[in-house]
């Protein structure tokens, strides 16, 4: 930066035609090298009548510090190998299109006086703003190289990219752009006519909108923020189901009227009805809980269209075919059903009930995008979360029963694990209090909760919200999904894309 007068003012500014004057005077001492160094009166003129809100100036002390001009492309009708002169219509704009899909970078420029002070920056920051207001899927533009003319004899422009990037050679161009989280897409040729500094190559270079979101016909969008509603489900002795389910519809109706988006319910919360068959051996006792699953699945289903609110049922027993598996139902307030179960289950539960791991995993598709549910012991296998992380998941669901405060521990902590390590919400609901007269089933110990990932847009220790411990409550939160668009992208760490993929991954056997 050459030493220049004290900064009074710096302005971000619409550019008018009568800039164009100081426009040709800074590009043509800037681009002497070019036979059309720069923009005669009719295209600039051009430029600000077609689209006077894509060119703006940066102005230091009232003087043109530089300026970003840009435009609106259909860019479906051009292929990632158009020239400058095809994407510009020849210079006269004509491709500028208000209903476009890509805002166009024509050309951005910092006047030398004013070198150093990041102004380049500010210009790339005003045209993602500018694309977010128009709902654009991102920025393109064809980027010179033009360090690459010194290497031109000895390496290709993709090792020139590569080296670049690595850091083994500066440009001065291509350097900024990349630290301004625009990436290359692919490489050019005879680009810019008469552009020899990069031998008339240059990088197509791309930048995308985390928050555009496709044009609808639908009556209602897929909602952004999600309020959950978190049970903790205080096991107490009950006559028969219709007790059960009368605190159920408590329950759902205290969420709903909060106006959750669900209701999540903990694993086994229906044991006390094993109460009346603890005459009968553990495994037997169980088995007659399973009797009830069909009942719960249908009266969910039917609060969940009554209340308009997607139902995570918690977990029960579930008998198919000589099968004992620990099962959950998603009951969406659309009406429609679908099952989860438990896919690792612990060492007591196979030798005192005889349960079987599931073996399915998958993701769920709800009006509230795509969440994931795991039962309890499962939350402590990273290898299930990543795999559903794979899928999409924003929201993973973990109903559990502890009886110990270490064993809720060990759900708790891992929980806040797989909310960092997949850049997704976690919510967990347990049970609490006391049940003498249910065999293996006599004590339990929850502190329900809602789990972020630690970047600046959570909170600092990444607890959203937790209930008071072995109380029976509810714990409403809402969750945002744009911050995990924000996290996916520009947080601190990403890591999900920092996976070494190129050196172990996660697969799926079945």
């Amino acid at each position: 930066m050459e030493d220049i007068e004290q900064i009074d003012k710096i302005e971000l500014v619409y550019l008018k035609k009568e800039d164009h004057l100081e426009i040709v005077r800074l590009m043509e001492n800037e681009y002497r090298h070019l036979d059309d160094s720069t923009w005669t009166q009719e295209e600039f003129y051009s430029l600000i009548e077609k689209f006077p809100e894509g060119q703006v100036g940066i102005k230091i002390n009232d003087e043109l510090a530089g300026f970003a001009l840009s435009i609106i492309v259909d860019y479906n009708k051009f292929d990632d190998t158009h020239s400058y002169k095809e994407i510009t219509g020849n210079y006269s704009f004509n491709t500028h299109d208000i209903n476009g899909n890509m805002l166009y970078g024509v050309d951005i420029f910092i006047n030398k006086k004013f070198r150093g002070l990041r102004l380049g920056r500010r210009l790339y920051e005003f045209r993602k703003e500018l694309c977010e207001e128009k709902n654009l899927k991102g920025i393109i533009f064809g980027g010179r190289i033009p360090n690459y003319a010194k290497y031109a004899n000895e390496i290709s422009p993709k090792e020139y990219i590569q080296k670049v990037k690595s850091r083994e050679i500066y440009d001065p161009v291509l350097n900024f752009q990349l630290s301004n989280d625009f990436y290359v897409k692919r490489v050019i040729k005879n680009y810019l006519e008469g552009d020899i500094e990069s031998k008339e190559y240059a990088c197509l270079l791309r930048w995308d909108n985390i928050y555009y979101t496709k044009a609808t016909t639908k009556p209602m969008q897929e909602k952004l923020v999600i309020r959950l509603g978190l049970i903790q489900w205080q096991v107490r002795p009950y006559k028969n189901i219709d007790e059960v389910l009368e605190q159920a519809e408590y329950f759902v109706k205290s969420v709903s009227s909060y106006r959750s988006d669900f209701a999540l319910f903990p694993e086994f919360f229906n044991a006390p009805l094993m109460a009346k068959y603890n005459h009968l051996s553990e495994a037997d006792a169980i088995r007659k809980l399973a009797e009830y699953t069909p009942q719960f699945k249908d009266a969910f289903s039917a609060l969940a269209i009554s209340y308009n609110i997607n139902i995570i049922t918690g977990s029960m027993p579930e008998l198919v075919d000589g099968i004992l598996q620990n099962v959950g139902f998603l009951c969406k307030r659309d009406g429609t059903i679908e099952r989860y179960a438990k896919i690792h289950v612990t060492p007591d539960e196979e030798k005192v009930w005889g349960l079987q791991g599931s073996n399915e995993i998958k993701t769920f598709d709800t009006d509230c995008g795509k969440i994931g549910i795991l039962i309890c012991y499962d939350s402590e296998f990273p290898e299930l979360s990543r795999l559903l992380a794979n899928d999409g998941m924003n929201i993973l669901f973990v109903p559990f029963l502890t009886d110990t405060q270490n064993g809720y521990s060990r759900v708790r902590v891992c929980a806040q694990a797989r909310a960092v390590e997949n850049e997704c919400y976690v919510a967990i609901a347990g049970c609490v209090g006391n049940l003498p007269k249910v065999t293996n089933m006599d004590i339990q110990y929850a502190q329900s909760a809602v789990f972020t990932p630690c970047d600046f847009a959570f909170p600092s220790n990444g607890i959203k919200a937790e209930s008071t411990p072995n109380t029976e409550m509810i714990l409403i939160a809402d969750v945002d999904l744009e911050l995990l668009k924000e996290l996916h992208n520009i947080g601190s760490v990403n890591n999900l894309k920092d996976r070494r993929t190129d050196i172990y991954d996660v697969i799926r056997k079945n």
